[in-house]
């Protein structure tokens, strides 16, 4: 199956694509997630923003409000250790303040360590699985009561290339993307006839981000494309605009 056959090439998305939507962004703070959120906000919607440094979330709610865009709000929270209780919180204070949910974008993420897999302790496996598994079933889990609310919406998942998630090295990272490909699978199968809620995965590639840094750190920063390469995709994939589902698609082939 071709997976990139429905997505324009040339796409631009209206200025109003995302109007009056509400929509979780995971690692809002930095990297992707900021980039997606004021993105998101600039074309309307009203954005969650979900990550675990208080005052990275805090910029990006400035950002936004002082570009005149929907004022957003910030929920600190620190996935390796947030509980089914903590993600039940959540979903209830996003239906008391907004009283909808549109979308969620799951791009929060923990690399863990590269190292074989003899070197890794229990503790940095739980907590990259955490993190990058179990968070996102916990976060989807509480939220989809709001999400079949809605009249159009859209659950995206982050992945990784393939090398990434199969080569030696890349220990529980590579296991839990791996787990976030079937989880998106799943959801994306047992939704499509029961519900308006489309559920993909996106692939970024290499992006500037601090991720990336730490993974490759001999890596020129300076040939690495930035995060606005890739924010189209986000666009179509959470809009009215498409309705793909149950792909995982290469972030940067929309640009």
């Amino acid at each position: 199956m071709n997976q990139q056959a429905n997505i324009p090439q040339d796409y631009s998305p209206r200025q109003d694509l995302l109007k009056d939507r509400v929509i979780i962004v995971t690692g809002a703070g930095d990297g992707i997630g900021r980039g997606v959120a004021k993105a998101y906000a600039a074309h309307g919607a009203s954005v969650v923003l979900i990550g675990r440094t208080t005052h990275k979330l805090e910029a990006v709610f400035d950002e936004i409000v002082a570009a005149g865009h929907p004022e957003p709000a910030i929920f600190p929270m620190q996935l390796h250790e947030a509980t089914e209780d903590d993600f039940a919180g959540l979903a209830g204070g996003i239906d008391n303040e907004f009283g909808r949910l549109d979308g969620i974008v799951h791009n929060a993420a923990e690399l863990g360590s590269l190292t074989p897999i003899d070197h890794y302790t229990a503790d940095l496996w739980q907590r990259t699985l955490q993190v990058n598994l179990t968070a996102p079933f916990l976060l989807t889990h509480a939220c989809l009561p709001l999400l079949r609310q809605a009249p159009d919406a859209a659950i995206l998942f982050t992945s990784t290339n393939e090398h990434e998630k199969s080569s030696a090295y890349w220990g529980g990272y590579a296991v839990s993307k791996q787990g976030l490909d079937a989880f998106m699978h799943v959801l994306a199968d047992e939704l499509e006839n029961s519900s308006s809620i489309r559920v993909n995965s996106i692939d970024p590639g290499a992006i500037r981000t601090h991720i990336r840094s730490k993974a490759y750190p001999g890596e020129d920063p300076n040939t690495v494309p930035d995060v606005d390469t890739i924010i189209p995709t986000y666009l179509y994939l959470m809009g009215d605009d498409s309705q793909i589902r149950g792909h995982i698609i290469n972030g940067q082939k929309v640009s």
